[in-house]
C-alpha cells in the first residue's frame, strides 16, 4: 500500500487546528515588538530616500545664519541712510476756543485738535522717519485720535457723562441728583500723609487752618472727570515716515478737557532720525 505523500483532510485539520496556539502567541509577539522592528525600518528607508530630510536641522541653523548676516548688512545700510539721530521735546500751551476771559471753569467737556501743532513742531525739527509722542500734562484730560467734528464732539460729551454723572454737589450743568464720589468729599481731605505731602510739594501750607481752608476752596468737585480720563488714556505715539504723521484722512490728534474750559499743556516728544 502506499502511502500518500499528501495528509488527509482530517490531519490537515488536526495539523492546523493544533498550530492556532502557536500562532496567536507569534502575533501577539509581533504586535509587541512591531515598533522596535517597523521604526528602524522605516527610518532607514525614509532617510535613504529623502537624504535631505536627515540634514533639515544643520541647514535650518545655516539659513538662520544667514539671515541674520543679511539683516546686520541690512542694519549698517540703514544706519548710513537714515540720518542723524534726534530727540527732542517741548511743551504746548492749548487755549481752549470756547473759554472766555477771566471765566473760571465750569466743568464742561470740550475737543482741542492738537494736530496742526504737532505739524509745526514736527516741521521745525526737521525729523524725516521716527515716532511722536503725546501726553498729557493732567489729570482731568485725555488724549485720543479720532475724527475732530463738532457734533461728534458733542456726543462725546453725553456719552461720557452718562457713564460718568457729574456729582450732585459739582458746578456742572449736568450734574445728577444723587450721585456723589468719595473724592469730592473736600471736607475730608487731605486724608492722608501721602496726600498731605503733596499739597505742600505743590505749594500750600496745609499743617496752617487758614492756608488748608484756602486749597479746599479751590478744589473742584471733578470725580467724575477722573474717572473718564482714566477711560479714555493720557497719551498716543504717532509714527512718522517721510517727515509726515502717519495718520488717516479723517483723524486728529485730539486733546479731551473733561474740566473746562482752562488753559491746558500737552508734553510732546520727537525721536527719530533727519
Amino acid at each position: 500500500v502506499q502511502t500518500s505523500r499528501h495528509p488527509s483532510p482530517l490531519k490537515r485539520h488536526q495539523s492546523h487546528c493544533s498550530k492556532l496556539p502557536k500562532l496567536k502567541i507569534m502575533m501577539r509577539h509581533l504586535r509587541l515588538f512591531s515598533p522596535i522592528i517597523i521604526l528602524p525600518i522605516a527610518g532607514y528607508a525614509f532617510n535613504n530616500n529623502n537624504h535631505h530630510v536627515h540634514r533639515m536641522a544643520p541647514r535650518h541653523q545655516s539659513r538662520c545664519h544667514e539671515t541674520s548676516s543679511s539683516t546686520s548688512v541690512a542694519a549698517a545700510a540703514d544706519d548710513a541712510t537714515l540720518g542723524k539721530p534726534i530727540c527732542t521735546y517741548e511743551t504746548v500751551t492749548i487755549q481752549p476756543s470756547g473759554m472766555n476771559d477771566g471765566e473760571p471753569p465750569r466743568q464742561a467737556v470740550s475737543v482741542e485738535d492738537l494736530t496742526p501743532h504737532l505739524q509745526s513742531f514736527l516741521s521745525s525739527s526737521a525729523m524725516k522717519n521716527g515716532v511722536i509722542h503725546v501726553i498729557s500734562r493732567h489729570t482731568t484730560t485725555a488724549i485720543t485720535i479720532n475724527e475732530r467734528e463738532a457734533l461728534l464732539a458733542q456726543d462725546v460729551e453725553d456719552f461720557f457723562l452718562k457713564i460718568c454723572p457729574p456729582d450732585e454737589r459739582s458746578s456742572s450743568k449736568k450734574r445728577v441728583e444723587g450721585v456723589r464720589y468719595l473724592h469730592n468729599d473736600i471736607d475730608q481731605r487731605p486724608d492722608s500723609e501721602e496726600e498731605a505731602q503733596r499739597c505742600r510739594d505743590n505749594g500750600w501750607d496745609i499743617d496752617d487752618a487758614e492756608e488748608l481752608q484756602k486749597w479746599r476752596d479751590q478744589e473742584p468737585i471733578n470725580a467724575h472727570s477722573h474717572l473718564i480720563s482714566m477711560m479714555l488714556g493720557s497719551s498716543e505715539c504717532i509714527p512718522v515716515v517721510d517727515g509726515e504723521m502717519v495718520i488717516g484722512q479723517w483723524q486728529s490728534v485730539l486733546l479731551v478737557d473733561l474740566d473746562g474750559p482752562r488753559t491746558r499743556t500737552v508734553g510732546v516728544q520727537l525721536m527719530g532720525y533727519l
